[in-house]
């Protein structure tokens, strides 16, 4: 019988979620403890405190919003869909491929996934963050959190990290399925694709991230397939007082209002699950402000979530890096 061949394990990165509204608090704690995102001078005495207390202030008001979309997010169920769908995926290929999860914020953690790699006899792995445009913050943190653990943990088999895929071409035919799907027997003539990608601090980009230019790079390649209709880019999720990219998603639906737009189809750009941002942010908040700027209809584009193209797009970025 041939031998089989080394074990490579694929790590999906994440945020994660809280599963529930009592683990809202400690997610944001988290969260706000994390450096990458969240600079304080000092941060080492100053983080920890600064984390609690914001949290602390924060959770009322987004335990709400997590009661009105069931009480939980659902990213941690979803990735787990996407884990499974992946590892039957490449494992049709003849290869030998393991599949975990590693979330940043919220269960399981990278550390959990490092832990079950070590135990399984991972020979290499890869890293894959489910952040299509890589960000210092969200990819960045979770490649750092992830090398982190693994150094705790000694393990010393090879890491590849894909870094990001804004216009991979099945990634884009993935999400230009979906938008297909949302302008079915839609009149081009009066509709308006806005991409919604998450916001960041301006100042991350005046340093040189390419988070903007990635996120652009994904609208103009989705764009070759709906030649003719127009669109523009917004960021949403804008916090604290410091500079954010521009336009907001929510001033940006309100000047197509204003423009006189029948119709506006919201693409969630830089999220690949649904989570809050796209189940409350777009679906209940947006929606609001979309119906208030006198636009008659509101589409919101589905997460890739496990779709059978996302999941083939997964496949073929581990493939290229299991080299």
């Amino acid at each position: 019988m041939p031998a089989t061949a080394p074990l490579t394990g694929v790590v999906l990165l994440n945020m994660g979620g809280p599963d529930s509204l009592s683990a809202v608090r400690p997610f944001l704690a988290r969260l706000f403890s994390d450096r990458d995102l969240i600079r304080l001078p000092a941060a080492f005495l100053t983080q920890p405190v600064f984390a609690w207390l914001v949290s602390g202030l924060r959770a009322r008001k987004v335990k709400k919003y997590y009661e009105e979309i069931g009480g939980r997010s659902p990213i941690g169920h979803l990735t787990g869909l996407q884990r499974v769908a992946l590892e039957a995926a490449l494992r049709e290929t003849g290869g030998n491929f393991r599949v975990y999860v590693g979330m940043r914020y919220w269960y399981p953690l990278a550390k959990h996934a490092v832990l079950e790699m070590k135990e399984d006899g991972v020979a290499r792995a890869i890293a894959l963050p489910l952040y299509p445009q890589y960000f210092a913050a969200t990819t960045g943190s979770s490649l750092k959190d992830l090398k982190s653990w693994m150094c705790w943990a000694g393990a010393d088999f090879p890491l590849r990290e894909v870094r990001s895929y804004p216009d991979h071409p099945a990634y884009i035919s993935a999400l230009s399925e979906k938008i297909a799907e949302t302008l079915r027997g839609v009149d081009p003539g009066e509709m308006h694709l806005l991409f919604s990608a998450h916001g960041v601090p301006k100042s991350f980009i005046d340093a040189g991230d390419p988070y903007q230019e990635e996120v652009g790079r994904t609208a103009a390649a989705v764009m070759r397939g709906f030649p003719g209709i127009p669109h523009s880019i917004a960021y949403q999720s804008r916090a604290g007082r410091t500079p954010w990219l521009a336009p907001d998603s929510i001033e940006e639906v309100r000047r197509l209002g204003r423009e006189g737009i029948k119709t506006l189809a919201v693409v969630p750009v830089s999220f690949v699950s649904d989570h809050i941002e796209t189940l409350h942010e777009l679906d209940i908040r947006l929606k609001a402000t979309a119906e208030q700027a006198g636009i008659p209809a509101f589409l919101r584009v589905p997460a890739l979530n496990d779709s059978p193209a996302f999941i083939q797009a997964l496949k073929k970025i581990v493939l290229a890096e299991d080299t």
